[in-house]
């Protein structure tokens, strides 16, 4: 609308609490806008490390799934007595290593969670480490970055939290000198005022 004044941004306010000129401008006014400024640059440097953290995540994941091989392991029979003592989150099983040797051993249902429920014989994916040793599966580029998303943000919601904290309690103690600085400028002028009245 024509003629409505708008009142000064945040950043002029900073700006004119931090280096404005003023005699009105308290010490503790001068603290609090140094606090907030410092407090601010730590929150954002915590922003930049979240974002390099998560980043370092995706990096790693990524290289740790190109160090694995997918493969095949055959669910061989099992005597009855032997199938009954197994439990049913492992089995017994047999798999070709990438260097061609054959190997076999127990499987789980977190290395292959084909092998709930299969009958003896049917074929699971399994992943493989360059030795031939059973890992879970690399998990897909969609979860990696999601991941990488959640722990960039709790990282940074985390400390923004804790910053939000100590400028609380920053402005706690701020305000109680305040106060108690006017009550103890009222106590002097207080009286001359009111007499003059």
């Amino acid at each position: 609308m024509p003629g409505t004044v708008k009142g000064p941004t945040f950043v002029h306010r900073m700006a004119r609490l931090l280096i404005g000129p003023s005699t009105l401008r308290r010490p503790s006014d001068r603290i609090e806008g140094v606090a907030v400024a410092l407090l601010s640059a730590v929150f954002l440097a915590a922003v930049a490390f979240a974002v390099f953290a998560g980043w370092r995540f995706c990096e790693t994941q990524s290289a740790q799934a190109a160090r694995l091989r997918p493969a095949e392991a055959v669910l061989p029979p099992l005597a009855p007595a032997a199938a009954a003592q197994m439990p049913a989150t492992e089995a017994a099983a047999r798999w070709r290593a990438p260097d061609g040797r054959e190997k076999s051993g127990i499987l789980t249902t977190a290395t292959a969670p084909g092998i709930w429920g299969s009958q003896p014989g049917t074929r699971v994916q399994v992943w493989l480490t360059s030795s031939g040793v059973p890992v879970p599966a690399p998990p897909g580029s969609a979860a990696v970055l999601l991941t990488a998303i959640v722990i960039g943000t709790a990282e940074a919601g985390g400390v923004g939290i804790a910053l939000c904290v100590c400028y609380l309690v920053l402005r706690l103690v701020l305000d109680r000198r305040r106060l108690a600085r006017w009550e103890s400028d009222w106590a002097l002028t207080g009286p001359r005022w009111t007499m003059r009245r």
